[in-house]
């Protein structure tokens, strides 16, 4: 049974950056305290956790003063060391969730893939790659494109890069620069996701998501997703059989192609709160951050239902060079109905650096679409300055 004290838990997370920000303000009113590790001095979730310890993501040191400090232990970056997370949980006594080992799978895409593709998980045709003949060889069997891929440290489409013909693949490989895996390329209706829940036995699921990327980078979420209901059953199908492969509780973001022929095949998982998840906050009856902090503390999970259609949009920094972080002219988000702005608190603007989301909610009977226009016209109207 659980019970709520004052005092209440405290959560360490390894990484404080937005995902920590939102995961500490998700927390409190659960009467849940957060304390966070990240290199960066008054990193963005610093104003909102009760505290900061700012240490690299693999001081093993640091790590057990964490430990030591709270109550169970998570992450938000996949940066964090399994090995140190195994070790300092073994020596405190203070569990990891999810479990260090699920890190250690999705460090590496390929040894990602080979487990799900075991597990029955479809995933697209790859195979690994130690140079340019192989890259050339895949095009010879898959056709071309291909999607060459950093089998370690890409994140929000870095280290992807789609290779159009055989002349390309000694640059491609230069561009990864490191261990390779390529993938076919698929021929996608849309692109979607599940942010899933892993529980003390039991699962959640929210409703599927629409995602629309550029530049390898994810700019939209549309929730419902424009998909049948075929493909909606199915996408929870594999989510659930993602699950059974993840080991500990708490939110999985489970990205996955719906392909043309109306099929599903899963692109990529993160053992965390999910950038294609941020519209829970106010599209759901709790959101994704909630659910983590439930999860990995062992409570019940809370309700994933739909509150009004959503369409979140991701601000991307629009500067040609780094510069100090300044949103402006931010009248017209503010005076929108339905329209909440969630502003992450980084100092430095970089180029197409995520520097903050908007979401908008339906009114009435406002279609995908409109929502969607209205996130594009609202970002059209914001400036960033030095």
């Amino acid at each position: 049974m659980t019970t709520l004290r004052t005092p209440g838990p405290t959560v360490g997370v390894v990484g404080g950056g937005q995902l920590g920000r939102m995961l500490a303000e998700a927390a409190s009113p659960l009467g849940v305290e957060l304390v966070v590790l990240d290199p960066t001095p008054d990193c963005p979730a610093a104003l909102v956790a009760r505290d900061q310890i700012v240490a690299d993501f693999d001081d093993e040191a640091a790590i057990r003063g964490l430990a030591e400090r709270v109550d169970v232990l998570t992450f938000e970056i996949e940066l964090a060391d399994q090995d140190v997370l195994d070790r300092v949980s073994e020596e405190t006594g203070t569990p990891v969730h999810p479990k260090p080992a699920t890190l250690e799978t999705i460090h590496d895409k390929l040894v990602q893939k080979r487990e799900l593709e075991d597990a029955g998980v479809p995933v697209p045709p790859f195979r690994v790659v130690d140079d340019a003949e192989d890259i050339r060889e895949a095009i010879d069997d898959y056709g071309a494109p291909v999607m060459l891929k950093a089998r370690t440290g890409g994140y929000d489409g870095r280290g992807n890069v789609p290779v159009e013909s055989k002349a390309e693949a000694e640059d491609a490989l230069e561009d990864v620069a490191g261990p390779a895996m390529v993938e076919a390329f698929v021929e996608f209706e849309r692109e979607i996701s599940v942010i899933a829940v892993k529980g003390d036995g039991e699962i959640a699921a929210f409703p599927i998501g629409e995602n629309v990327h550029e530049e390898e980078i994810l700019r939209e979420t549309i929730v419902p997703a424009r998909s049948s209901e075929v493909v909606e059953e199915r996408a929870r199908e594999v989510a659930a059989d993602v699950l059974e492969v993840m080991e500990g509780r708490g939110v999985y973001g489970i990205e996955l192609f719906e392909t043309t022929e109306g099929g599903v095949l899963l692109n990529e998982i993160a053992p965390r709160p999910h950038n294609s998840g941020h519209w829970t906050i106010e599209g759901a009856q709790s959101s994704q951050f909630e659910q983590h902090v439930r999860a990995v503390l062992g409570w019940p999970l809370g309700s994933t239902d739909l509150r009004a259609p959503t369409v979140s949009k991701n601000l991307l920094a629009d500067v040609d060079e780094s510069q100090e972080a300044a949103l402006a002219d931010l009248d017209r988000i503010l005076e929108s109905a339905g329209v909440n702005l969630h502003w992450y608190g980084k100092r430095e603007a970089r180029p197409l650096r995520k520097m903050g989301h908007l979401t908008v909610t339906a009114r009435e009977d406002e279609s995908a679409d409109e929502l969607l226009e209205t996130a594009r016209d609202l970002e059209d109207a914001v400036t960033f300055r030095s």
